[in-house]
């Protein structure tokens, strides 16, 4: 449950869909509870329920989503009285909509993940005093990450299970069918994200130019949509427009073939990011990184194994480290290998059997 999920993509949407999925495949009944957007949907599997409208609100060089409804409350009541859940497992943080209102009247074993890495979480103090009396009422608490954990146990210390997030090793590999349209170009950098602020697109599309004057035949290939396209357009030099496709969104199965079909995949986020599933998606297609050097992103890269880190928010550097690996086939190759071989270790369904046997010891606990 959350109040987070497709069509907003990221990383929770992509981790709550294949944990349920998962989960599913594995013998177990699951649903998704989640808001509208106010339009068609993807997977409208009926295990995908639906409740209250989804509003976007700027956070933290993002964007936080709320979801509001008169009837949400009784209508939360009735769906948890008629299903009789034996756990909810929330994710993302504790807001006073779908997750506060779950534990509020849930009489379920109650689990949350924490997917969010941030400095200080105005909400969390502002809100402090009402969300403790219902933080009590979980019975398990996991982070994605140390970082994860560390932001969020500064206002409510406990016992936090790490369990990170997982890949679909079967969905992104390296031997999926590659994109046509970019078969004539070479060597070519991949971007894949939401156009907001704490991605980096702009030191990617400021760094470009270095990067062509030592390389004239790169090619910068960007996947994702925001409201903030046009401002990033504008970073991208008149000169070298020719070298950088917005490729707008992509469908969920074309995405790891964009992966797959580029030489280096890049990140250049500022910060705030508690994992990384970008890294494992372009690790599972044998796709070598670089990557800004933030806490998130070093909990899952090795420096000089799967890719290369640069300097966070330095255009100068991350141009460097694009034109090192660029030039060095034979060193992408290796790092593609390596990266194939972690992305493995993070497969669904070891994770998920990891938030199985989390579930199982509290409700065993608590028949003891």
């Amino acid at each position: 449950m959350s109040d987070i999920f497709y069509p907003h993509t990221g990383g929770i949407p992509e981790h709550i869909l294949y944990l349920c999925k998962t989960i599913r495949q594995l013998g177990h009944d699951a649903r998704i509870l989640a808001p509208s957007y106010g339009k068609n949907h993807p997977w409208v599997e009926d295990y995908i329920i639906r409740l209250g409208r989804a509003v976007k609100i700027p956070k933290n060089r993002s964007f936080a989503v709320l979801t509001f409804g008169v009837l949400i409350p009784w209508k939360l009541r009735r769906l948890l009285e008629r299903e009789r859940f034996d756990v909810i497992h929330l994710h993302g943080s504790i807001a006073p909509t779908l997750p506060y209102l779950a534990l509020k009247y849930s009489k379920a074993k109650n689990f949350i993940t924490f997917h969010s890495a941030h400095e200080k979480s105005y909400g969390y103090v502002l809100w402090e005093p009402v969300l403790e009396q219902y933080f009590r009422k979980l019975d398990g608490l996991i982070a994605v990450s140390t970082v994860a954990r560390d932001s969020v146990a500064k206002y409510f210390p406990g016992r936090y299970r790490i369990i990170p997030n997982g890949i679909d090793t079967e969905r992104f590999n390296p031997d999926v069918r590659p994109i046509e349209e970019l078969s004539g170009y070479s060597p070519k950098v991949l971007f894949v994200g939401r156009f907001e602020p704490r991605k980096g697109l702009k030191y990617l599309l400021q760094s470009f130019p270095m990067v062509l004057r030592e390389i004239p035949t790169a090619r910068l290939v960007v996947v994702g949509q925001g409201i903030l396209e046009r401002y990033y357009r504008r970073y991208v030099e008149e000169h070298i427009k020719g070298s950088v496709h917005f490729v707008g969104h992509v469908s969920a199965q074309d995405l790891p073939r964009y992966y797959a079909s580029c030489d280096v995949y890049c990140s250049p986020a500022t910060g705030a990011e508690s994992f990384g599933i970008v890294l494992l998606e372009a690790m599972a297609a044998e796709t070598p990184i670089v990557c800004s050097d933030i806490p998130g992103y070093r909990t899952i890269m090795e420096d000089g194994r799967e890719g290369l880190f640069f300097t966070a928010c330095d255009p100068k550097a991350l141009a460097q480290k694009l034109v090192q690996l660029l030039k060095d086939p034979a060193r992408r190759k290796e790092m593609g290998a390596n990266g194939r071989k972690k992305a493995i270790a993070y497969d669904w369904k070891k994770v998920t059997n990891q938030v199985l046997d989390f579930y199982h010891e509290a409700l065993n606990n608590a028949q003891g």
